[in-house]
C-alpha cells in the first residue's frame, strides 16, 4: 500500500504499509537525506511477519515534498512528520525505529508524545541528553568527549558534491556506504549500487540533498523526559560505527529510563544484508516484549 500524507501546509510525505492491516504498527523512521527506501526491502519484510511496517520519505528526500529552501523548518519538525504519517493512516499507537538522524526523531517522540508509543529502537545515534556517561569505573564523561566521527567521514562530507551524471553519483555513493559500513564486515559494492539505483528510481532524480544538515537543530536537548520515561526502549549497539561509535549506545541507554543495549556483531552505519536477520530478531523480541507488558 502506498499513498501521499499531507504533514504540514505545502508537504506531502510518500508512505507505504506492509504487513497485515491488523497487526501491531511499526513504524520506520530513515537518517538525514534518506528516502524511506534506505530501509531494504528484506529487513521490512522480515519486520513485516509480526507487523504492519509503515516506512515513508522524509520532506526532501525520495517523493515526498523538496521545499526547503523557499521553507526552511526546524529538525523538530520532521518529528512531527513522523506523527502525520501515523495520524493519516489511522493509527494511534504504534513501535518506532529510528536509525541516524531517525533516532534522534525517535527520542523527541518518546519525550514528547510518549502516549503515542509502544516502544522504540535506536539505531546509530547519540542522546539528546546532557547526563555524562558513566563507564564501567565509574569515570563520568560528558557527552562532547565520547568519540567522535570517524576521520574518513568527515574527510568525505567536506567534499563538494559535483553533477558529473548518474554513473559518477552512484559511485559517489558507493563509496560512502562502504565507509559508512565500517571494516568488519565485508562490503557488497554491487548491492549498495542496487539499493541506490531503487532509491534514484523511487525519487525521480539523483539530485543530493542538503536541507537536514541545513535545517535549525536547536531545542532538541530532552535530558529531563528521557530520563523518567515509561516507553520501553532498545538501544542497538553496532560495533563497527564510523558515526557514532561505542561507547555512544551505552550513554543513550544510560540517558534513558529502562533502556537496554543489545549489540549486532559487525554492523556499521548501513544495514547489509549481513545484519538483517540478528536485526529483525532483536526488534522483533524487542517489540513482542512490550506488547506483552503493555
Amino acid at each position: 500500500m502506498e499513498r501521499f500524507v499531507d504533514a504540514a501546509p505545502g508537504v506531502r510525505l510518500w508512505a507505504e504499509g506492509r504487513g497485515a492491516a491488523d497487526a501491531s504498527p511499526l513504524l520506520l523512521i530513515m537518517g538525514a537525506q534518506a528516502s524511506g527506501l534506505g530501509w531494504p526491502d528484506e529487513l521490512v519484510d522480515m519486520l513485516a511477519s509480526r507487523h504492519r511496517v509503515i516506512r515513508y520519505d522524509h520532506r526532501d528526500t525520495g517523493r515526498s515534498t523538496w521545499a526547503f529552501d523557499q521553507r526552511p523548518y526546524p529538525l523538530g519538525d520532521l518529528a512531527e512528520d513522523a506523527l502525520a504519517v501515523l495520524d493519516a493512516l489511522d493509527v494511534e499507537h504504534a513501535h518506532i525505529v529510528g536509525m541516524s538522524m531517525g533516532g534522534m526523531l525517535a527520542q523527541l517522540l518518546i519525550a514528547d508524545h510518549p502516549g503515542r508509543l509502544l516502544s522504540a529502537t535506536l539505531i546509530g545515534t547519540s542522546a539528546l541528553s546532557t547526563v555524562p556517561y558513566i563507564q564501567p569505573d565509574g569515570t563520568r564523561t560528558p557527552p562532547e568527549e565520547l568519540p567522535g566521527i570517524a576521520p574518513r567521514l568527515l574527510e568525505m562530507w567536506s567534499r563538494p558534491v559535483a553533477d558529473l551524471g548518474l554513473e559518477a553519483e552512484l559511485e559517489r555513493r558507493v563509496e560512502h556506504w562502504r565507509v559508512l559500513g565500517g571494516d568488519q564486515l565485508p562490503f557488497d559494492a554491487e548491492y549498495a549500487r542496487a539499493l541506490e539505483r531503487k532509491v534514484i528510481a523511487h525519487t525521480g532524480h539523483y539530485a543530493t540533498g542538503t536541507a537536514h544538515a541545513r535545517a535549525d537543530a536547536s531545542d532538541l536537548d530532552r535530558t529531563e523526559r528521557l530520563a523518567r520515561t515509561a516507553v520501553p526502549t532498545l538501544v542497538i549497539s553496532a560495533p563497527a560505527e564510523p558515526v557514532f561509535p561505542p561507547p555512544h549506545p551505552h550513554h543513550l541507554a544510560q540517558a534513558i529510563q529502562g533502556a537496554r543495549v543489545v549489540d549486532i556483531p559487525g554492523m556499521g552505519h548501513a544495514l547489509p544484508p549481513e545484519v538483517h536477520a540478528p536485526l529483525a530478531a532483536a526488534i522483533l523480541d524487542h517489540t513482542t516484549g512490550a506488547l506483552w507488558r503493555g
